[in-house]
């Protein structure tokens, strides 16, 4: 049996590995690890093993591509609510956290980039799924609940394509991916509620439109000099990069913090205005992809869908359509979950992984993600959180998605963003479980 070990506020986890294909339709051949920790909560732990050993299973599949589970220091929000009845799994999905990971050091030895390239196409949300399944047998569990925000979402669907008969109930957040179509259209729908976004926040700062104004007048002269601005760790700071910022403007959580980042942004040194190093240092750590490469050099891979044209560097064709955006505006908006080939050529640690991104956005002939026949015949009680004003999974392609899962019910409410699970979790989870009560 695993060693189990408590946390502070009593919490019990316990980890567990399971070794798996790396390549599921080669059963015999390479083999990757996969690793999950299990969370029983305080109230449960202290009851003792009886009592853990009757509570229902429910996986968390966390967002991303490339994101690890969470690693909290004491259960709060959504896990605390959860944990009052259910062991909770929380899955590092293959490449991430103590999974065998993908970095630019482990892809290197893959050879070619075209290589690096096949290589990825195995870490997709049908593998992800084939590993969860995996987790489940070894561990002995006949069914669980299935709970995944917003890219984790996407993998529970598939999910309820795949494998459907373990699935006590498919709980969605944030995460209805579109199930048909290219992935322009994901973009034509996310820059345009991108520009509402970023004109309710200036609305709200219009200072802070002038002070991102500002920033971008000074790297443009910068340039224009031949001296161009550069972060704390060499990389350059350009326009298209400084607009990645718009990330922040995705959740409620995080959104005004924009506000205090941008009224540091300069400082005066022997008379003349220059970026501070306090503005620099936060504006590399948003923006860097240190901690979680794979989000930038996989994320349009997760649209690829059979018979549909590659990627292509989708974000950065369908900016075309919207001049705002436009990194040579005269007041450029932020943008959002939106990846170009400039944020990867410049970051410091994905600029090795650049032919290999290329190689990746050329793919043609992906493997399916969802079976529509079966969604539409499901038969899993599931409950999606669907945001009416979401930057990142659009509500209107989330509720296209939603017509086509018999049975799936939605919640739709404008309380919160992308991050509702961190603003408020427990009511959200609440209203999910209430839904999909027999």
């Amino acid at each position: 049996m695993p060693e189990s070990q408590l946390l502070l506020d009593g919490t019990r986890i316990t980890d567990h590995w399971v070794t798996v294909p790396l390549d599921w339709e080669n059963p015999s051949g390479e083999k990757i690890q996969v690793y999950a920790r299990e969370f029983v909560g305080p109230e449960a732990a202290a009851k003792g093993e009886v009592h853990t050993a009757g509570l229902p299973w429910l996986l968390f599949l966390q967002g991303g591509p490339g994101g690890k589970g969470n690693r909290p220091a004491k259960l709060g929000g959504w896990m605390a609510e959860v944990a009052k009845d259910f062991r909770i799994l929380m899955l590092d999905q293959r490449g991430t956290g103590l999974s065998t990971r993908l970095d630019r050091h482990h892809l290197a030895q893959r050879g070619t980039p075209e290589e690096q390239a096949q290589y990825l196409r195995n870490f997709r949300a049908d593998s992800i799924v084939q590993d969860a399944e995996a987790l489940r047998r070894q561990l002995g569990i006949k069914s669980w609940t299935v709970f995944g925000q917003s890219y984790g979402g996407f993998c529970t669907l598939t999910y309820l394509s795949l494998a459907p008969e373990h699935m006590d109930r498919a709980l969605f957040t944030g995460g209805l991916a579109p199930l048909t179509g290219p992935a322009d259209r994901v973009y034509q729908q996310t820059y345009a509620r991108m520009r509402a976004r970023n004109e309710e926040h200036f609305e709200r700062f219009p200072q802070d439109r002038e002070a991102l104004d500002r920033v971008v007048e000074h790297l443009r002269a910068r340039v224009d000099a031949g001296d161009p601005v550069h972060l704390l760790d060499g990389s350059e700071l350009t326009v298209s990069r400084l607009q990645m910022l718009g990330m922040t403007l995705g959740g409620n959580t995080r959104v005004d913090s924009l506000h205090y980042l941008l009224e540091e942004a300069f400082a005066h040194v022997g008379g003349r205005a220059q970026l501070s190093d306090t503005f620099l240092a936060e504006v590399g750590n948003r923006i860097s992809f240190a901690g979680n490469p794979m989000y930038a050099v996989m994320h349009e891979s997760i649209y690829g869908l059979p018979g549909e044209p590659a990627t292509a560097w989708a974000a950065e064709r369908v900016a075309a359509q919207f001049p705002e955006f436009s990194a040579e505006a005269e007041s450029p908006l932020l943008t959002g979950e939106m990846i170009f080939r400039e944020h990867v050529q410049l970051d410091p640690v994905l600029a090795p992984l650049f032919e290999t991104a290329d190689a990746l956005a050329a793919v043609e002939d992906w493997d399916p993600l969802y079976d529509l026949v079966q969604l539409a015949r499901n038969e899993v009680p599931a409950a999606a959180c669907v945001y009416s004003e979401d930057v990142f999974v659009d509500r209107d392609l989330s509720l296209e998605t939603a017509g086509r899962v018999a049975g799936l019910s939605v919640y739709e409410t404008d309380e919160f963003h992308h991050d509702g699970i961190h603003d408020d979790g427990a009511s959200i989870l609440r209203e999910l479980l209430r839904r999909t009560e027999d």
